[in-house]
């Protein structure tokens, strides 16, 4: 059943809740002695990525580096964006190199952004595997991308979009399915 407009699928103590419950799942599904770091697509998805690296670290004891990738520049969409673009850093202070890479992005759609974000990715390294976590999945993929964890799947129509606020940008945490 679709979500409704204007409906709140997710407040701020369900979404600590989903993101305690996916770096459970993450931390599952690593293997002994696997180096994990967590990569932020820029904007969203870095605040949840640096969440989920502390809720790790704090259960494992262990380094979780953060960074953060921006995928502006790689994105299929570019000449199309009216006016220019806002190029926001790469932060990726540490190696990819034989690590188990986690892109952690807000809302997984057409699977564009982590098309682009794959491409940034590599030029910044070669990575043992590359695992995907977002904290809302609402479908209607364009390119064959799946995520590996979800925080939550939405049924989301046309014409609607699902809007993930996070306080260290927005000041509060939701996500709520608009009108587009």
């Amino acid at each position: 059943m679709p979500a409704a407009p204007g409906s709140c699928p997710m407040d701020s103590g369900q979404m600590e809740a989903v993101l305690r419950r996916l770096a459970g799942e993450l931390m599952a599904q690593l293997r002994p002695g696997e180096e994990v770091v967590l990569l932020g697509i820029r904007s969203r998805g870095l605040p949840l990525a640096e969440r989920l690296g502390a809720m790790v670290r704090q259960a494992t004891g262990g380094p979780v580096p953060v960074g953060a990738l921006d995928i502006t520049l790689y994105r299929d969409d570019l000449t199309e964006m009216v006016g220019s673009p806002i190029v926001r850093p790469t932060e990726i202070p540490f190696t990819l190199k034989d690590r188990t890479v986690v892109l952690v992005d807000d809302v997984l759609f057409t699977g564009r952004t982590v098309r682009a974000a794959l491409d940034a990715l590599l030029d910044h390294g070669r990575p043992h595997r590359v695992l995907l976590l977002v904290l809302a999945d609402r479908g209607g993929r364009e390119l064959p991308i799946q995520a590996d964890f979800a925080g939550v799947t939405l049924a989301v129509a046309a014409g609607e979009r699902v809007a993930v606020r996070v306080s260290e940008i927005d000041g509060e945490d939701r996500v709520t399915v608009e009108a587009c």
